[in-house]
């Protein structure tokens, strides 16, 4: 059996998931999907809508065949980290090819930038300390190098100011990097942007505008044309069952407590904690009723929003720097569910495949793994803050079979 595999948060899994999933079976005639899902906390650091067991169900009901989790170490980090996590995952899982989509649609250009940036590296990172002394970000920076070392060599290259592009650019890069023989191939999105807002012309829409109309509304019914029938279904069950759907502002009291505990110097201990910002973090914190109120005290051209998020996400799980930067490969692959279709493959496969495959995670004392459990623990503390009602842990929860 061919396997094709997608790196994914489906947050939640929309229309325009679906049409991926579609198409990436068509385009690499796979008779199987294998989607490596983001767990409780996101790579932009941000808390999911749901937890992972309904997002991988709107999955395996939609089209996926396989869910597996992308450990937290990874899922959390950096674009770079981040997709070499997801990359060695669907290698050692034996897929023959991985699609992702994004806005170019084109492979070529993406091959033709990772070959550029690779043969011009020192020059390439001369220049963003360049643009970074002359006080841009540090993304602000990158883009601008980029730009300038585009002039080198004429080709057709990506647009890295595009988010899909950026995450694109770096699974070519990770593919190289571990010398995998998976292939890439890119389907192009269609009708929203990254950011776009719902729009009552189409019925595709990214999960960044599906999230803001459902927290800005309040109303569930208001994203009901813009995600699959099942993927309805599981998020009514949610709201049923608590309430109302994740995000900061929610687990805000408890981030607040949290980050009250400690002495400016202590938080200097997390991920991504640096430059002096601990001090900007205790201070608001005091002061903050909301998280957009404390988000809006602390944000500055150094340190942007998605930045920040990562860094609280950090302090809020109580992951240190020693922690997230431990691990450079994933140890293992964390089944979360399988259709009848994946459940084949697995029992075809999994004697090739090139790590442990976890279903139940009692089985194991993986010390990556203990982050995981960790983090989901936290995560389901934050929702009981709110709901009264704490979601299964890991150690309650069976891979999900459809």
């Amino acid at each position: 059996m061919k396997a094709v595999g997608v790196v994914v948060e489906y947050n939640p899994f929309h229309n325009g998931h679906h049409y991926h999933i579609k198409q990436s079976k068509k385009k690499t005639d796979a008779d199987v999907v294998v989607a490596v899902m983001s767990g409780h906390f996101l790579q932009r650091g941000e808390p999911a809508l749901v937890d992972k067991w309904h997002r991988a169900r709107m999955a395996l009901l939609s089209g996926v065949d396989i869910v597996i989790e992308l450990p937290y170490a990874f899922a959390t980090s950096k674009a770079e980290q981040f997709a070499k996590g997801a990359i060695q995952l669907l290698t050692a899982m034996k897929c023959e090819t991985f699609a992702f989509g994004s806005e170019d649609g084109n492979i070529e250009p993406f091959n033709n930038t990772y070959s550029l940036l690779h043969d011009y590296r020192t020059e390439y990172e001369e220049l963003i300390k360049y643009f970074v002394t002359k006080g841009n970000s540090y993304p602000k920076s990158l883009f601008e190098a980029y730009e300038q070392l585009k002039q080198k060599r004429p080709q057709l290259y990506i647009d890295l100011s595009q988010p899909n592009n950026i995450l694109g650019y770096h699974y070519i890069e990770a593919v190289h990097k571990i010398n995998s023989s998976i292939k890439p191939v890119t389907i192009q999105r269609i009708q929203a942007g990254f950011h776009d807002d719902i729009s009552l012309d189409s019925t595709i829409a990214s999960a960044t505008g599906i999230r803001k109309a459902l927290f800005e509304d309040g109303e569930l019914k208001r994203i009901n044309d813009y995600v699959p029938n099942t993927s309805f279904e599981q998020l009514i069950q949610w709201e049923k069952s608590h309430r109302q759907f994740v995000h900061w502002e929610a687990f805000w009291p408890l981030l607040r407590y949290t980050i009250s505990r400690y002495l400016p110097k202590d938080l200097t201990q997390f991920a991504d904690v640096s430059e002096g910002i601990e001090f900007a973090l205790v201070k608001y914190a005091k002061v903050s009723n909301s998280f957009t109120e404390f988000m809006n005290h602390i944000k500055s051209k150094r340190y942007t929003w998605t930045r920040l998020q990562r860094m609280l996400t950090h302090i809020f799980t109580g992951v240190t720097k020693e922690q997230l930067h431990k691990f450079d490969s994933p140890t293992y692959i964390r089944l979360l569910g399988m259709t009848g279709i994946g459940q084949q493959y697995l029992g075809e496969k999994k004697k090739e495949f090139d790590l442990p495959l976890i279903s139940r995670v009692a089985q194991t004392k993986d010390e990556l793994l203990q982050i995981d459990l960790r983090t989901t623990e936290i995560y389901a503390q934050g929702i009981q803050l709110f709901s009264n009602k704490k979601i299964d842990g890991d150690f309650q929860t069976p891979p999900i079979r459809i």
